[in-house]
């Protein structure tokens, strides 16, 4: 298990390093094992370890702030990762010290990101208005499996929570499924 003064560790490395440390391949149980413990002891109303019990509960706001700050700086971190990666497509390397969940959110800044830029090349080239009046911006609701437009064309699959510019027919019969929404642009 996790203690107070590793967590803070972890938050000091995380602070005076660019890079994104790597952390234990347990420390997502080590510490949900370390809040319910400290959680435990606080609970207790036993008057004989009253003093115990108080220094519990701070060390338990404590650890909460400093893992907080914690988290803060590796996704600041991961979003300066994820705008480089994206610029220079080195994602792989850059996401090893990530946990599963940051990994996630890596690479939905990067998609994001990818659908900034195109619509940014698309503008400076002079793409025509006439293809963003075929296609929608949707946002998937639920994970959707690989399957083909009226035309033919092969898409997804696609995870809840991704983008996607699609042919608007199909936009259509995916939010009235509710397998996806609409996003509005500006």
């Amino acid at each position: 298990m996790i203690t107070y003064p590793e967590i803070y560790e972890l938050l000091r490395k995380e602070k005076y390093s660019e890079q994104i440390q790597p952390l234990p391949k347990t420390f997502s149980k080590d510490l949900a094992e370390y809040f319910e413990d400290k959680r435990k002891i606080a609970s207790k109303t036993d008057e004989t370890f009253n003093d115990a019990i108080v220094k519990t509960k701070k060390q338990l706001e404590n650890a909460i702030t400093v893992l907080r700050e914690f988290v803060t700086r590796r996704q600041k971190k991961i979003i300066n990762v994820a705008v480089v990666a994206a610029k220079t497509g080195m994602s792989k390397k850059d996401s090893e010290n990530m946990l599963n969940s940051e990994k996630r959110l890596f690479d939905a800044i990067i998609k994001e990101l990818e659908i900034e830029e195109k619509s940014l090349n698309d503008i400076i080239s002079g793409v025509s208005k006439e293809k963003d009046l075929k296609n929608k911006l949707v946002r998937f609701i639920q994970d959707t499996d690989e399957f083909s437009d009226l035309e033919g064309n092969k898409l997804g699959p696609f995870k809840a929570g991704d983008i996607a510019n699609i042919p608007k027919e199909v936009a259509e019969i995916l939010i009235a499924n509710e397998k996806a929404s609409s996003v509005n642009e500006d």
